[in-house]
């Protein structure tokens, strides 16, 4: 009895000391607000501890995850898309992942609308899921389980609240100077150039004064403007947010946008024209003759038309860019391009003398044209290896698609040296300075990427191409093994073993914790358990500044079985489960890895490294984030050390 009581006290001093380690340094309130139409918003509002920040629900694919709430389905609600988050996140440039994080320090409020199907009282069920760190370490995604019952009247109609959209003000810069650029590119092409001049004369001389010429112009930019703006909210009005938001990981939206930036790249190539139909443009221009207000807005919806073959292309690319922006994205493009495109004719309208100093029309403006449309061919590939990595095709793998590029932007480089000729060129006896410099520009940019056929990192065109692991050869072109690894005292060359695949810095691994110690038992080894995340910044310094070390590299090849266990592996379980230990439902891949690592270790922060030996066995104290190449390597021997004492 007296030893069965002394083990339960053991037994409970050690759970004591799980929990109280298992602080996640962020603690949620969940409550929801009745709005209009039987709305209901779900409100999830965090503290989160000092020194440490949980993220926005926005975050570039590939980096951390972001804060997500989720809401079981049930007949008595139906979940509206997008999350809400409110105050403004900081933004926060990570050079790992080349890309803006945003994420909120102390305190922060997200939330999600649910439209009632019924009356009476309602329960809504779902958990959200989090991930917060601080400047050393990640802690695993949390997900926590919610429960509210909403309490409905018959007349019960609440003011909705005034939390900030997830589109934070950033983005939305940068949709805008995107355009805004198009707008000034589309000013270059041949259908848009020569109507400068043309325009601003007629105003002029059809104006009594040069007040009234200036005001006409003015008028004709501002229509220029509206009609562009009235495009994007017309596309924001038919697509709707949620689906805008799904252009950046639908495989049939990306699919399409290929296909439709392909025809767009042809199209400037003189393959063919986009026009539009003939009776739009006499319609747009019998109505020019109204004057007046209308008679310039018919005017300006003329230009519209008859530049769309070559102002068309530029702004489907824009939209399709914008749309990612969610519903204010295709406005803000179309205003950023419309007023590029609107403001040299009210600037050479009011200072006409400024006309005699723009170059004349000929095959150079052409010429930006098809330089356009390789540009178009070269983006139109990232929505298809979007959809490609999406599906697991593998046909626009890694080394195919940097393939695909040293070929368009050689082909640019061949045509602005005049070697090749397309149908609209005009003939060029001598390639013109300002050409030639540019030839000689693209030119380094394709002989920079070729080194990436061989797995160079080529970090100028980052996040275009696949990632490495993506590849045809994972370890490089002409590297079709992992290294040397050894099998007991013999050392051979030899495939990856079931269930190892190559890791990050191209180090064979393993992703699964049982399979490993089975292959360190037959093959007489050590194990490095690596808990990490795919969105964990500080890993991925470990490994590009450690692990990349030749020396390093060689130990975790050859004379140890790496196990890279991701705690933030979104993968659903087959078969969910409650943690007899935490009391917390285990979902995901990642919540199984997080729960070993707690359980087993004590410790939840990632990069977190233990050596292990086949039976399980601790060789030396484990250790967190310490980009000290030499410590880390004396770690790895003296683990190895024990290992073989």
């Amino acid at each position: 009895m007296k030893r069965t009581f002394l083990a339960l006290v053991m037994m409970l001093s050690v759970m004591g000391s799980l929990f109280a380690q298992m602080d996640q340094h962020i603690t949620w309130k969940f409550s929801t607000k009745v709005l209009e139409d039987n709305k209901v918003e779900v409100i999830c509002e965090a503290t989160v501890d000092d020194g440490w920040h949980v993220y926005s629900s926005v975050l570039p694919e590939g980096t951390a995850i972001p804060t997500s709430i989720e809401i079981e389905e049930s007949d008595a609600y139906t979940v509206l898309d997008g999350i809400k988050e409110f105050p403004e996140p900081k933004i926060y440039y990570d050079e790992t992942f080349k890309a803006e994080l945003q994420w909120f320090e102390g305190e922060a409020k997200f939330s999600r609308i649910v439209q009632l199907n019924g009356t009476g009282d309602i329960t809504v069920k779902g958990y959200v899921e989090s991930m917060i760190c601080n400047d050393e370490t990640c802690m695993p995604p949390e997900m926590i389980d919610f429960e509210l019952t909403v309490k409905q009247t018959s007349n019960e109609v609440k003011e909705s609240t005034d939390a900030s959209s997830t589109e934070e003000e950033e983005s939305y810069w940068t949709i805008f100077l995107l355009a805004f650029g198009g707008g000034l590119a589309a000013l270059l092409t041949p259908c848009v150039f020569p109507m400068i001049p043309m325009t601003v004369s007629f105003f002029t001389k059809q104006s009594a004064t040069k007040a009234a010429g200036i005001r006409n112009a003015i008028t004709y930019g501002v229509s220029i403007i509206a009609i562009y703006v009235i495009l994007g909210v017309a596309v924001s009005a038919i697509f709707g947010a949620s689906a805008l938001n799904e252009l950046s990981t639908n495989v049939w939206f990306n699919l399409f946008f290929f296909l439709l930036l392909v025809v767009f790249a042809a199209s400037f190539f003189g393959a063919f024209e986009i026009v539009m139909p003939s009776s739009w443009v006499n319609f747009t221009t019998k109505n020019e003759d109204k004057g007046g207000i209308i008679g310039i807005f018919f005017m300006a919806f003329t230009l519209a038309l008859v530049s769309f073959s070559c102002t068309g292309p530029i702004v489907g690319s824009l939209l399709v860019k914008a749309a990612t922006g969610g519903y204010m994205g295709p406005i803000i493009g179309m205003l950023g391009f419309s007023l590029a495109l609107a403001l040299p004719f009210a600037l050479f309208a009011a200072f006409p003398g400024y006309l005699n100093s723009l170059p004349k029309s000929g095959g150079w403006l052409n010429s930006v044209k098809v330089v356009l449309g390789f540009l178009e061919l070269a983006f139109a590939f990232k929505f298809l290896s979007i959809a490609d990595m999406t599906m697991g095709w593998h046909i626009l793998e890694r080394e195919v698609f940097i393939a695909i590029w040293i070929a368009v932007f050689a082909a640019m480089g061949f045509y602005l040296m005049g070697k090749i000729k397309l149908p609209h060129d005009s003939p060029m006896n001598h390639v013109p300075v300002p050409r030639f410099l540019l030839a000689l520009v693209v030119f380094s940019f394709t002989i920079y990427m070729i080194p990436g056929l061989w797995g160079a990192p080529v970090n100028l065109i980052s996040g275009f191409p696949p990632p490495k692991n993506y590849a045809e050869s994972p370890y490089g072109v002409g590297n079709e093994t992992p290294g040397i690894i050894s099998s007991g005292n013999n050392n051979h060359a030899m495939g990856l073993p079931e269930g190892m695949h190559p890791g990050p810095q191209g180090i064979p691994a393993f992703d699964d914790y049982d399979k490993a110690l089975a292959y360190a038992k037959k093959v007489n080894k050590p194990m490095l358990l690596d808990f990490t995340g795919l969105g964990c910044t500080n890993c991925r310094k470990m490994e590009d500044a450690v692990w990349s070390n030749q020396s390093v590299k060689s130990i975790l090849t050859n004379d140890y079985i790496l196990v890279s266990l991701y705690v933030d592996d979104r993968k659903k379980l087959d078969e969910p489960y409650v943690s007899d230990v935490t009391g917390k439902k285990i979902r995901t891949v990642g919540n199984k890895w997080a729960e070993f690592q707690f359980v087993r270790y004590q410790q939840q922060g990632q990069p977190y490294y233990v050596l292990v030996d086949e039976e399980e066995n601790t060789l030396n104290d484990p250790v967190a984030y310490d980009p000290d190449v030499e410590k880390y390597k004396n770690w790895l021997l003296d683990g190895l050390q024990k290992f073989k004492d």
